[in-house]
């Protein structure tokens, strides 16, 4: 990973099983913003999404789980029994979990990952404070290395002390710049420090040849979490707008800058990044990998944006060889081409001005930290209150030095039997996907056959890399937090460039080892589960069969799935871009995912905003096909075995159904529920435990459900992919 798009759009990418094409191709592109994250949570929506219901605390004795609420089985205290399960199954399944888990006031969502996220910092904390005090490490050693990094992050009486003063050398370059040549040269500078102004460039695997390393540029340069809060003519976009503008001022003010004069920076700021944000490609148009696929020789980019010496632009981050790289929104360059031209030096340094200090507040003295939250999360997501600052240091040092922390995580929280346990229920699950792919009646031998190929040649990472990265030339010192973060940006925007036009390392990871998350890379065609996620009670060997495969089953399934959702579909066996259905087929899934798009853009999730069915598809299909396919798997477990006896009243056909439902017990703010509805491919998590169960018959008979009940779609309207 490179440099970060920023870290509102970081975060709702960041959630469970939540990454499709874009998602990936942006995440091999992008790196989190450490500065900027520093104050903010990182995931956010990760953090809302699963855990079979169970609690999380590590006193609960074992066995089933029963109506006392006690054991490792599905948790009878999450269930609101006043609704009926064919009536709204996330209310019935989740209600009492909601009710008895509020939002606490540092979270814009709270759900059932963020009380084993919480958990695994838990460990985190333990294993920087003990080496945060021990200062006699070896110097360069990782114990040395993550506790002066930590404890850099911990020394607020510095952070305070020390001011703006790591800022000013940098800001005295933006004040000095003369030409168009100086500010394309600072271009460079802060993106090796991780601000992405105005574009975001990086390593990426060719699209169309999945052995090789290009670079990549993409739109990036906004302050706000996505162009359509810029274009956007509704009243609470214009709200936004005009609140992010005031928060500018703000930050400025802070800086020294007169308040009028302030004030003429912020409008000028966002004069720039509207004009960015108009040529920006949309969400639901970058889910699309031939849409942001150009690849181009340097001559053909140069030709695109005359502006901007492309040759000068590689000499100065130091790739000077380049003969051609991908060129993610052509449209946003020729922008920015012309932006070159029309804004005067002075609007681009304001501009540079601010994202240099936008990114470096979260770790800055308490007033910027302060402020950034105010905005950032307060306003734009309903957050009351930051989180502590150890929990913030903690993420810190996750991010920027993860594979060196994760050595000693996995060694207290992943053990040899945990992985060989997590690999018998992926195995069962990809022998039930050749199965349903064997069995289609929609698809024809041809594809089918290529389906299968594809299926067999995915790759499986569990747990954590079998090499560990090598952070030798990352310096860390206990001193200046934020001069810490620099060098890390810097270590890693020289690693991540290094890979340029070299072969894919099929070996590295993109998420960190501690992380609740896992995904698939279509262009690796992986599917990777770190040991963060595979922990009880997401996935817990003493629960029973049925809710293990409803809740991590389906987990599985789902990322197993996005090999063959839209998306994905368009990758081979190998990662490459390359078409491998038969015209018939590819129409009679294209219907059919068509049938998903529209179901989903039937959810309200406020009155006047719903769902973006073109946008959440991706992650639906992989949904409802993670979910058949567990469910499959499950069955075969049955097989030559007595029916399993009911448990607390729930068969094992229900609790299966209530393990998936409790992957999504949560409930998030309105102001974030509504950033979400705008950025993330995925649905709210009442529409993502009822949308894919309202298609499946077996749900249906599992609860016994009319035909006329709102857990059961029409026949005609009923969706069928799986």
């Amino acid at each position: 990973m490179a440099n970060n798009i920023n870290k509102e759009y970081w975060g709702a990418l960041m959630k469970t099983f939540r990454f499709a094409i874009l998602a990936m191709a942006l995440l091999l592109l992008a790196r989190k913003d450490s500065a900027q994250q520093e104050g903010v949570r990182p995931a956010p929506r990760l953090a809302a999404t699963v855990a079979g219901g169970c609690s999380l605390d590590t006193g609960a004795p074992s066995g089933p789980q029963n109506s006392s609420g006690a054991g490792h089985g599905f948790d009878l205290g999450n269930l609101d029994r006043g609704t009926k399960p064919c009536d709204n199954f996330f209310q019935f399944a989740s209600g009492g979990w909601v009710k008895n888990n509020p939002i606490p006031a540092a979270y814009p969502s709270w759900g059932s990952f963020d009380t084993l996220q919480a958990q695994n910092e838990n460990v985190l904390h333990d294993i920087l404070e003990e080496a945060a005090k021990n200062r006699t490490a070896a110097a360069g050693s990782v114990t040395q290395k993550i506790g002066d990094f930590y404890a850099s992050c911990m020394d607020t009486a510095e952070i305070e002390k020390a001011g703006t003063a790591p800022l000013q050398p940098e800001l005295q370059r933006i004040a000095a710049l003369a030409n168009t040549g100086d500010l394309q040269a600072e271009f460079a500078r802060l993106q090796a420090r991780n601000i992405n102004v105005p574009f975001n460039f990086g390593s990426l695997q060719d699209f169309k040849d999945s052995t090789q390393q290009i670079g990549a540029a993409f739109q990036a340069g906004l302050g706000m979490p996505d162009r359509d809060y810029y274009v956007n003519s509704d009243e609470k976009s214009q709200q936004l707008r005009d609140a992010y503008v005031a928060h500018i001022r703000k930050m400025f003010v802070l800086l020294g800058d007169a308040d009028s004069v302030a004030a003429e920076e912020a409008k000028t700021v966002m004069a720039l990044e509207t004009k960015l944000a108009q040529s920006s490609m949309t969400r639901v148009e970058q889910r699309n990998p031939d849409n942001i696929y150009h690849k181009m020789t340097t001559a053909e980019v140069q030709s695109l944006t005359p502006n901007f010496s492309w040759v000068s632009y590689f000499r100065a981050i130091g790739s000077s060889d380049l003969a051609s790289i991908n060129i993610g929104q052509p449209d946003f360059f020729k922008q920015l081409n012309a932006q070159l031209k029309e804004a005067p030096l002075a609007a681009w340094q304001v501009y540079l001005r601010w994202h240099l200090l936008h990114s470096a507040a979260p770790a800055l003295s308490a007033k910027f930290v302060d402020e950034d939250f105010d905005f950032f999360q307060r306003t734009l997501q309903g957050t009351q209150e930051n989180l502590p600052r150890w929990k913030r240091c903690v993420q810190s040092t996750d991010r920027e030095l993860g594979e060196a922390l994760a050595q000693e995580y996995v060694k207290r929280a992943f053990p040899p039997e945990a992985k060989a346990q997590a690999l018998v229920m992926i195995h069962n699950l990809i022998a039930a996907l050749r199965n349903d792919l064997a069995t289609l009646d929609w698809m024809g031998p041809e594809t089918r056959k290529q389906a299968q190929i594809k299926l067999d040649a995915i790759a499986l990472k569990i747990g954590y890399p079998d090499k560990w990265r090598d952070y030798t030339a990352l310096q860390v010192l206990r001193g200046p937090y934020l001069e810490n973060l620099s060098r890390g940006n810097q270590f890693e925007f020289r690693r991540d460039l290094a890979k340029i036009g070299k072969p894919v390392d099929r070996a590295e990871w993109s998420l960190t080892p501690p992380t609740v998350n896992a995904y698939y890379n279509p262009s690796m065609n992986e599917i990777v589960f770190p040991a963060g996620i595979l922990q009880p009670p997401f996935y817990d060997p003493k629960r029973d069969d049925a809710v293990n495969y409803g809740g991590m089953g389906a987990v599985i399934g789902h990322e197993m799935t996005h090999g063959f959702d839209d998306e994905g579909a368009k990758f081979d066996a190998q990662g490459n871009l390359k078409n491998w259905w038969t015209p018939e087929d590819l129409k009679n899934f294209q219907a059919r995912s068509e049938c998903i798009v529209k179901q989903f853009n039937g959810y309200e999730v406020e009155p006047g905003l719903h769902e973006n069915g073109e946008l959440v598809v991706g992650e639906s299909i992989a949904d409802f096909g993670g979910l058949t396919i567990a469910h499959a798997a499950y069955e075969k477990t049955l097989e030559g075995k007595a029916k399993p006896a009911d448990i607390d009243g729930f068969t094992n056909e229900q609790r299966f159904f209530l393990g998936w439902a409790g992957i999504w017990a949560g409930s998030s703010r309105p102001e974030y529920a509504r950033m979400l509805t705008t950025v993330d491919p995925h649905p709210l998590e009442r529409f993502r435990t009822n949308g894919p169960l309202s298609n499946m018959p077996t749900f249906t008979e599992a609860f016994g459900c009319s035909t006329s009940s709102a857990m059961v779609r029409p026949a005609e309207q009923r969706c069928r992919i799986w």
